[in-house]
């Protein structure tokens, strides 16, 4: 499980323990996020999947199902890319693969973003009782202000080669465009009319009445019932042979 920005693990609310009843969880924190300290290099998707990788290779884990939410959706697609050999099947949530991707509006706001508008939050909160140098938040803000703010767009190509079954999964009202998810939902497979096509080996869920994090209650993460219903039932179906 990949948490999104600013995010430490136990901020999965209960969708984490609850997924955790049936199932071997890896909970990951990835650079500068809650336990694991930052290091001399800037914040990227690129590398934290190949953090993953490599904290999975060090487990001896030959293969995982790969959950990640919001920046760190984007990191497990990533990984899809970068080492498809990890992955067995992917849930992509309320992510993007280009950074038009998201609503203008988020990008419009993300550079007035200052630590001190994180005071006595959750996030300052549990920043503060995880985080290894405590005194290095406006270091992971301004970082992650720059992953954020930089434009980016992987090739189409590249999400087309990603063999693996995947469940997109967005909120109707999300900080990512449905437009965009239905996009990567073709991308990947899908929209295709099953009855005559056969289903795809991907999938796209749209939660109603759901949003990124704000208000809290209505969030993607907010709707464990759903989410864990909907990558149950999905992670247990059999894998289709390739073809």
């Amino acid at each position: 499980m990949l948490h999104g920005a600013y995010m430490t693990i136990d901020m999965f609310g209960e969708l984490l323990p609850t997924l955790a009843e049936t199932r071997r969880v890896i909970a990951v924190e990835l650079q500068g996020h809650g336990h694991t300290a930052d290091v001399d290099r800037p914040l990227s998707y690129e590398q934290m999947a190949d953090d993953v990788a490599a904290l999975l290779r060090h487990l001896e884990i030959e293969e995982a199902d790969i959950f990640g939410y919001s920046m760190g959706g984007g990191v497990a697609l990533q990984i899809a890319i970068r080492h498809p050999e990890v992955v067995r099947k992917l849930v992509p949530a309320s992510t993007s693969y280009t950074s038009d991707g998201m609503h203008p509006e988020l990008l419009e706001m993300i550079p007035s973003i200052v630590p001190e508008a994180f005071a006595g939050s959750p996030v300052d909160e549990a920043y503060l009782r995880t985080a290894p140098n405590p005194e290095d938040f406006p270091n992971l803000v301004a970082k992650l202000k720059r992953l954020l703010m930089e434009p980016f767009a992987w090739p189409p190509e590249h999400l087309r080669a990603i063999e693996e079954p995947t469940l997109i999964v967005v909120g109707d009202s999300d900080a990512i465009r449905l437009e965009h998810a239905v996009e990567m939902f073709r991308l990947l497979g899908g929209g295709v009319m099953g009855d005559l096509a056969g289903l795809p080996r991907s999938r796209l869920a749209v939660l109603p009445g759901t949003t990124h994090l704000v208000p809290p209650g209505f969030g993607v993460l907010d709707r464990a019932d759903w989410v864990v219903a909907m990558i149950g039932e999905f992670l247990d179906a059999p894998v289709p042979e390739a073809g």
